[in-house]
């Protein structure tokens, strides 16, 4: 499968690369999608680092089977922009797999496709969350549907193992 990662300055570095190499490693292909093709942003944590390979004026979301948006500030920063809000938004009205994790649902939040689904996400969020009408469960991975979303850093391997399987059943 073709899996969109949206991505900006000051991701999370794990909640990054941890899934985009696993993502890999079962074969889909990943690209990176954020403001400018070219440059590399930088996880908050400056270990890690990755190209834009495409940006949001060129991305075309049925181009792509998926989306994984990892957190950190990352999401804040692309939930700004009209162009990644209707980049998300279009995954989940198409009903194709979404995997976010941490501050992820943040760009899910400000696409307005909260309501009534069941998530987690990081603890601040969980509160805009239920404020936005989602079902939140404070857990390590959530499934509603075509929607899998984690916590945090330590939820990884399930956020993973969870997203691999969706993924594979799609």
């Amino acid at each position: 499968m073709k899996i969109a990662c949206l991505l900006d300055e000051g991701f999370e570095d794990s909640e990054f690369k941890d899934p985009y190499d696993n993502l890999k490693a079962a074969g889909h292909e990943v690209l990176v999608v954020g403001f400018k093709a070219g440059p590399k942003v930088t996880g908050c944590h400056k270990e890690v680092a990755a190209a834009v390979e495409l940006d949001l004026d060129h991305a075309r979301p049925q181009d792509f089977d998926g989306l994984f948006i990892p957190g950190g500030y990352s999401p804040d920063h692309l939930r700004g922009d009209q162009r990644a809000i209707d980049f998300v938004r279009h995954f989940m009205t198409a009903d194709k797999p979404v995997l976010a994790i941490c501050h992820g649902p943040q760009l899910l939040l400000s696409a307005g496709v909260v309501d009534g689904r069941r998530m987690t996400a990081w603890k601040t969020v969980q509160v805009d969350l239920r404020y936005a009408g989602a079902h939140v469960t404070d857990a390590e991975v959530v499934v509603d549907g075509n929607l899998v979303t984690s916590r945090q850093p330590g939820d990884i391997p399930a956020f993973v193992a969870t997203g691999l399987e969706l993924l594979a059943a799609g």
